[in-house]
């Protein structure tokens, strides 16, 4: 039979394991701004930064499969609300909500493998103070906030990070704001053991922007970044 001190220790064992992984991952970092939301990372191969719906944005750091799973079924349940509903009905808090349930279970069920993953949703709005960001984490939970969001593997630099990331201008250019982010996400994953040049070998810049104004049919669209 297993104990209720049994389950705690195997909670916190999953819990150890998967901040092991997802210190390894390369960060999401996402700001507002006057024109929209801009996000960047850095990656391999594999993209990183996706639109799930209209107006919608979702990245994660974590196992490549795990970030997958978790985006197909963002997107499946948008289109799936927006169809039942309608494309107003289709917010960041029902998505978040709606995927909540499902990764809470994984972690917390010893018969499956929990998703090692930690992820980050985004909803541009019509004024940059009303825009959200949604943080999911590996067990279920979620926290809001504004003006900026996050997904980064070493919990110890959220606070850091965060702090730069508010200081990038509401007025600045999408392309300012991408090099802001890039400079805080060069900083956030230097370590004083393996040179910055080591780390970032074989990644390539990614940026996207979550275009405030509805006059182009698609408001994703990917930014150069030099």
């Amino acid at each position: 039979m297993i104990t209720p001190y049994d389950w705690q220790e195997g909670i916190g064992n999953r819990a150890q394991y998967i901040e092991g992984k997802l210190k390894l991952g390369s960060p999401v970092l996402a700001v507002s701004i006057e024109a929209g939301i801009v996000a960047f990372t850095m990656r391999r191969q594999t993209r990183k930064i996706f639109e799930v719906y209209d107006r919608l944005l979702f990245s994660a750091v974590g196992q490549q499969s795990d970030v997958e799973a978790i985006r197909s079924a963002a997107v499946e349940f948008a289109h799936q609300e927006g169809y039942n509903r309608s494309e107003q009905d289709v917010t960041i808090q029902r998505v978040v909500t709606a995927l909540s349930a499902s990764v809470k279970k994984a972690f917390s069920d010893f018969s499956t493998a929990p998703l090692v993953a930690r992820s980050l949703f985004a909803e541009v709005a019509e004024h940059p103070d009303k825009d959200l960001f949604y943080d999911l984490d590996y067990d279920g939970d979620y926290s809001i906030s504004n003006r900026f969001g996050l997904a980064i593997g070493n919990r110890e630099l959220t606070e850091t990070v965060s702090a730069e990331i508010e200081k990038i201008p509401l007025e600045s250019t999408p392309e300012e704001a991408v090099q802001n982010l890039k400079s805080i996400w060069r900083q956030a994953i230097s370590t004083e053991d393996e040179p910055l040049d080591d780390l970032i070998k074989d990644l390539v810049p990614e940026a996207m922007l979550l275009e405030r104004s509805n006059a182009r049919e698609d408001r994703f669209r990917l930014l150069t970044v030099s």
